[in-house]
């Protein structure tokens, strides 16, 4: 649990860099992407302003507004959201950061036409490591993990998701990391998460690669 004062996460939605929105002649919006395009025809005024925001950089969904000054909040926001932005995945970066101003933890982004991001939910008791296959690799703005046939790719923004990789070379439990390191558990908890859902995880006690 987060302790009363600690920053709590927030869960972060862009569109990758190289995805243009084209406004069309009918109201439907194209996304011109790496692999084709996606056509989305009569797009609800909330999905079209999410995605004309998410164009410019990482938004927080509860705060988007189908009219301004005018927030959609509650389940109503997700019903129309999440089906629409799950279609969208090997599109969209997904980004994990903290509630205090400091920027992002990490962010995953998409490979391949058919990669879909899902967070699991990892027990606290069930071993996790990396795949043997994943290397860590040095960039101008962080670290980035990757492993060969993987749909994503993981960017480490901060030093507090590169704590949690280096405890992931043997296999160790979730409750074993958020004992081990300086942060809130739902913080080690939602990195293992993110980390799993890109594919640089190998859950339980086998052997895989």
């Amino acid at each position: 649990m987060r302790s009363e004062g600690e920053p709590g996460t927030v869960h972060l939605w862009s569109l990758r860099e190289d995805v243009a929105i084209e406004r069309e002649d009918d109201g439907g919006l194209l996304l011109v992407g790496p692999w084709g395009d996606e056509r989305i025809g009569d797009a609800h005024p909330v999905l079209r302003e999410a995605l004309y925001r998410m164009e410019l950089g990482p938004v927080l969904l509860s705060n988007i507004e189908s009219t301004p000054g005018v927030p959609m909040l509650g389940a109503g926001l997700y019903l129309i959201l999440l089906p629409a932005l799950r279609r969208l995945s090997h599109l969209i970066v997904r980004t994990l950061g903290l509630a205090d101003l400091r920027g992002p933890l990490l962010s995953v982004l998409p490979l391949t036409r058919p990669a879909v991001f899902v967070l699991p939910r990892l027990g606290e008791t069930e071993p996790v490591r990396l795949h043997r296959g994943v290397t860590l690799l040095l960039e101008a703005k962080g670290f980035r993990l990757e492993r060969g046939g993987a749909q994503h790719r993981v960017l480490l923004h901060r030093p507090e998701p590169m704590w949690v990789v280096a405890m992931l070379a043997a296999a160790v439990t979730p409750e074993a990391v958020a004992r081990a390191l300086p942060l809130p558990r739902t913080v080690t908890r939602e990195i293992l998460e993110y980390l799993a859902a890109a594919g640089m995880l190998v859950r339980g006690s086998g052997s895989g690669n």
